[in-house]
C-alpha cells in the first residue's frame, strides 16, 4: 500500500476517559481554529453554523451557510472552448446570527489577551448543541466566568438559537454586551492550495435593515444567481434591573447593546433566537420574506430556550434509534463513529428538496459544490438511516433535470447530463477533463435512486422522479456510447473516479455503473409500461438498453490477472514511488498532469470502488487479485479512498488491513488527518466510515435487491451493533466472535423481513431474533 497522508492518530479523549458521546476541545487546541470550526458545526440540513467561538474572534474562519444559497462567479479560461461553462457556483455566508460579543470594564473579550484561567467547549452528541464553558481575567486584572449552549434547531428548518451568560468572578464589573446580525462577514481567502473555496468580497446587497426593541431583521440579494436571503433576530433578556439596552442598525448589521454593572453572585443572561429563509429574488418580496422570518424567530422566543432544548434531543433519540452503531473494543473509534453519524444526521432535511454537498453545511471547501460523494457515498447511508432524507436529495436532482438536458443538449448528448461541481443546477467546473468528462455522475443518481427503490418500495417516487431520473441517464449511455466491429458495446473518453487518469477508454466503473443504470432503466420502465409511455419510452428502446448493457465492455488483462482500471492501465509506466518522498504527496500538488495521467498511479479507490457497488460483477479470485495490485497503487490523496478500500479488504479477508482503513476513514477529520478540515468536514468519508463497518466487517450487500451479509469481525472488535431500515422495518444486527443476531426490535410479531446470512437464507420476524454462528476469523 502506497501513501502520502499520515496515518499516526492522536490520543483521544474518549480513550482516556469513555466520553463516547463527546468531543471536547479546551485552550490547547486554540492554535487549531479552523478545525475546531469545522467539527463544532451545527446545522439541521437548511441552516449551518460554523463552531466560530460567540465573540467571532480569534477566528480561523466565519460561516453561516442556507442550503442552496449562492452567488455566481465567471470563469475565465486562457483559451476559450465550445461548451465551457461560463461561470461557477460559489458558496457565501449569509447573515451572522450567532455573534455575541464582550466588553469587561471597556476591555474586549479575547482569549488571546489577559489572562485564560479555563476555556472548554463540549459537541453533545445526545442533546446536539455545543457548550462553551470560559474563565477570562482582563488585562486590567477583571475576571468573568461566560457560558453558552448554541443549537441549531433539528425539528424547526429555520431556527437557530444561542444562550449566552456572564458573570463576576471575584469583584464587580461594567460589562457591554452587543449582540450581532452582520452580513458581509470578512472571510480570508486561501490561495495556497487550488481546492479551496473562492470568497467573493462583499456580495451582498442590501435591502431591508430594521430594529425594533429586542429584534432585528436584514434582507440581502445577490448580484448574479438572483437570490434573497432574510435573517431576523429576536431576544430575551434576563439579569439585574440595572441592565439597560439599546438597538441600532446599519444595511449591514443589526446591532443589540446590553450593559451594566455586575457583581459577584448576579448573572446576565442573553438568549438569541434566529431564522433564516432564503428565496429567488422574482419569487418572494423582501418585505414578505422579512416578516416570514421574523415571526418565526419571535415565534421561538414565545415557545422558550428549553422548549428548543427538549425539542432537540426527542429529535436526536429518536434519529439515533437508527443510526446509533455500537462499537466495543476501542472507545477512541466509537466515539468517532458517533461523530461521523451526528454529521450526517444534521446534513440533511426530509422535508425539502434539498441535497447536500461534499463539505455539508460546515464549511466551504470545494466552493460549497454537490459533487458525485452524495450519490455514492451518503445517500447509500441515509437509505438505510433516513430514507426520507435520501428522498430529498434525489427529487433536488429531478428537479434540476432540466438543466441536465439542456447540458445534454448542448454537449451532443443524448438524455441528461448532469453536472459534476454545482451548487444551483449548472455545471461548475472549469476543468473539463475532470469535470464534464466525468459521466459517471449520471449512473451515481441512477445508482442511488436504484438503493433507495430497493430499500423502500418507494412507488410515489418512482412515479414521480424515480422513472424519469432511471430513463434520462440510460438514453445518456446509449447515446454515448459505440458499439464496436467485435459486437462489444464501448464508453471512450471519460474519466472516472481516479483524479489521476483523465479522458480513458472503458473505466471499468464507468462502465458497469452504466451497465446497471442501463438494466435498471429497463426493468422499472417494463414493470411500468404507462409511467414509461408517457415519457416516450417504447420496446425498442427499452431493448437497446438491455442489448448495451449485455455487451458492455470490461478491460481485462489475461497475462496479469486483473481488471484494468480502464482500457490499457496495467500496461502504462509504473510510478516511481521509490523516489517520492513523504513531502511529496498529495501528488496533484507537487507533480504535473500530464506525468500522473499517463503513469500507474491512482488517487482513490475507483476500480476497487466498481467491486464495492457492483460486487457481483467480480468473483471472489478476481476481488482479491484486484485489491493487491490497486492497493499497491493507490496513494489515497483523497478522503474518498479509505472506505472503499476497508469494505473489500475486509471481504476477502485482510481483516486488519481493513480495521486500519476504516479507522483512517472514520478519523478523517477528527485528527485531521488530510490536513484539510479547516476547510469543512469531509462528509463522505464520514458516511464512508459507517460502509466499512456495515458493508465491510458487517458482509452488507444490497446490489440485487435483496439483503445479504456475510459478516465477519477483526479481532480488535468485540462486538459491533447497528441497525437498518429495510421495506418500512428497522432491522438490528449484532455481530460478536461467535454470532451473528437479526431482529426487527420495533415491528408486529407476524412482520417479517427476507436476508442471507453467509449464503443461507433467512426469515426474521418481530416475533424472534435469529442467530447463526460467525466464520472463524483467518490467521
Amino acid at each position: 500500500m502506497q501513501t502520502g497522508s499520515a496515518t499516526e492518530q492522536p490520543q483521544s479523549t474518549a480513550a482516556a476517559d469513555g466520553e463516547t458521546w463527546r468531543i471536547r476541545r479546551t485552550e490547547a487546541d486554540l492554535d487549531r481554529l479552523g478545525e475546531t470550526e469545522s467539527i463544532f458545526a451545527l446545522g439541521n440540513g437548511w441552516i449551518g453554523w460554523r463552531g466560530v467561538l460567540d465573540e467571532g474572534a480569534p477566528c480561523g474562519m466565519p460561516g453561516s451557510y442556507v442550503s442552496g444559497f449562492h452567488e455566481r462567479r465567471e470563469l475565465s479560461y486562457p483559451e476559450e472552448g465550445y461548451a465551457f461553462p461560463p461561470a461557477s457556483d460559489t458558496v457565501i455566508s449569509a447573515p451572522n446570527a450567532a455573534l455575541i460579543r464582550l466588553w469587561v470594564d471597556d476591555e474586549p473579550l479575547d482569549l488571546r489577551t489577559g489572562t485564560l484561567r479555563s476555556h472548554e467547549r463540549v459537541l453533545d452528541l445526545r442533546t446536539g448543541v455545543l457548550r462553551r464553558e470560559t474563565e477570562w481575567i482582563s488585562p486590567a486584572g477583571r475576571g468573568v466566568r461566560i457560558r453558552s449552549t448554541r443549537l441549531v434547531s433539528l425539528p424547526r428548518r429555520p431556527v437557530a438559537a444561542v444562550r449566552y451568560e456572564v458573570e463576576p468572578l471575584d469583584t464587580p464589573v461594567e460589562l457591554r454586551v452587543c449582540s450581532d446580525l452582520l452580513a458581509n462577514e470578512k472571510v480570508p481567502e486561501r490561495s495556497d492550495d487550488p481546492r479551496a473555496a473562492s470568497v467573493p468580497t462583499d456580495p451582498l446587497t442590501a435591502e431591508t435593515y430594521r430594529a425594533t426593541g429586542l429584534d432585528g431583521v436584514l434582507v440581502h440579494r445577490t448580484e448574479r444567481s438572483g437570490q434573497r436571503v432574510a435573517a431576523a433576530v429576536s431576544h430575551l433578556l434576563e439579569g439585574p434591573g440595572t441592565v439597560t439596552t439599546s438597538g441600532d442598525c446599519t444595511p449591514d448589521r443589526v446591532r443589540l447593546t446590553v450593559t451594566g454593572r455586575l457583581h459577584p453572585g448576579e448573572r446576565l443572561r442573553l438568549t438569541k433566537f434566529a431564522a433564516y429563509e432564503w428565496a429567488a429574488v422574482d419569487a418572494t418580496p423582501a418585505d414578505e420574506l422579512a416578516a416570514l422570518v421574523a415571526a418565526e424567530a419571535d415565534a421561538a422566543r414565545a415557545d422558550g430556550f428549553d422548549a428548543l432544548l427538549t425539542d432537540q434531543r426527542a429529535a436526536l433519540d429518536a434519529a439515533w434509534q437508527v443510526a446509533d452503531v455500537q462499537l466495543d473494543g476501542d472507545p477512541e473509534l466509537q466515539q468517532a463513529v458517533r461523530f461521523a453519524m451526528f454529521h450526517l444526521i444534521q446534513a440533511g432535511r426530509p422535508d425539502s428538496e434539498r441535497t447536500i454537498s461534499a463539505k455539508g453545511l460546515t464549511g466551504n471547501g470545494y466552493d460549497g459544490h454537490v459533487l458525485w460523494d452524495t450519490e455514492s457515498y451518503v445517500l447509500p447511508v441515509l437509505t438505510y438511516l433516513a430514507p426520507a432524507v435520501a428522498r430529498s436529495a434525489l427529487r433536488w436532482r429531478h428537479a434540476h433535470l432540466p438543466e441536465a438536458r439542456e447540458r445534454a443538449a448542448e454537449l451532443r448528448l443524448t438524455g441528461a447530463t448532469f453536472p459534476w461541481r454545482t451548487i444551483g443546477g449548472r455545471e461548475s467546473s472549469g476543468y473539463w477533463p475532470a469535470g464534464t468528462a466525468a459521466l459517471h455522475v449520471n449512473a451515481d443518481i441512477a445508482d442511488a435512486v436504484l438503493r433507495y427503490l430497493a430499500a423502500t418500495d418507494d412507488q410515489r417516487f418512482l412515479a414521480e422522479a424515480g422513472l424519469e431520473l432511471l430513463v434520462e441517464t440510460a438514453r445518456l449511455w446509449h447515446g454515448f456510447g459505440h458499439w464496436s466491429d467485435e459486437g462489444d458495446f464501448h464508453l471512450h473518453g471519460v474519466t472516472g473516479p481516479d483524479e489521476y487518469a483523465a479522458l480513458v477508454d472503458d473505466n471499468v466503473f464507468t462502465n458497469l455503473m452504466a451497465k446497471r443504470n442501463l438494466r435498471g432503466a429497463a426493468d422499472a420502465a417494463e414493470g411500468h409500461p404507462e409511467l414509461a409511455d408517457r415519457l416516450g419510452v417504447d420496446r425498442d428502446e427499452v431493448a437497446g438498453w438491455r442489448a448495451a448493457a449485455d455487451a458492455m465492455a470490461i478491460p481485462y488483462d489475461r497475462e496479469r490477472g486483473v481488471h484494468q482500471q480502464a482500457a490499457g492501465f496495467t500496461e502504462q509506466p509504473e510510478w516511481d514511488f521509490a523516489n517520492t518522498g513523504d513531502d511529496d504527496y498529495p501528488l496533484l500538488l507537487h507533480f504535473p498532469y500530464l506525468e500522473l495521467y499517463r503513469k500507474q498511479v491512482v488517487k482513490q479507490a475507483d476500480l476497487v470502488l466498481a467491486m464495492q457497488l457492483c460486487p457481483g460483477e467480480f468473483t471472489a479470485d478476481e476481488k482479491a487479485r484486484n485489491l493487491a495490485y490497486y492497493e499497491a497503487r493507490t496513494v489515497r490523496d483523497s478522503s474518498l479512498s479509505a472506505a472503499p478500500q476497508a469494505v473489500l479488504a475486509a471481504e476477502v479477508g485482510h481483516l486488519d488491513l481493513a480495521y486500519d482503513l476504516f479507522a483512517e476513514s472514520v478519523l478523517q477529520d477528527l485528527a485531521d488527518l488530510g490536513d484539510k478540515t479547516a476547510d469543512g468536514l469531509h462528509l463522505a468519508s464520514l458516511a464512508g466510515a459507517w460502509l466499512a463497518l456495515v458493508q465491510g466487517f458487517g458482509g452488507l450487500r444490497d446490489d440485487r435487491g435483496v439483503l445479504s451479509f456475510d459478516p465477519r469481525l477483526p479481532r480488535r472488535i468485540d462486538r459491533l451493533a447497528f441497525s437498518l431500515r429495510w421495506r418500512g422495518h428497522r432491522l438490528r444486527v449484532t455481530l460478536t466472535p461467535a454470532e451473528a443476531r437479526y431482529e426487527l426490535p420495533d415491528a408486529a410479531a407476524d412482520a417479517e423481513v427476507e436476508l442471507w446470512h453467509h449464503g443461507e437464507s433467512l426469515r426474521v420476524t418481530g416475533a424472534e431474533p435469529v442467530t447463526r454462528p460467525m466464520p472463524p476469523v483467518p490467521d
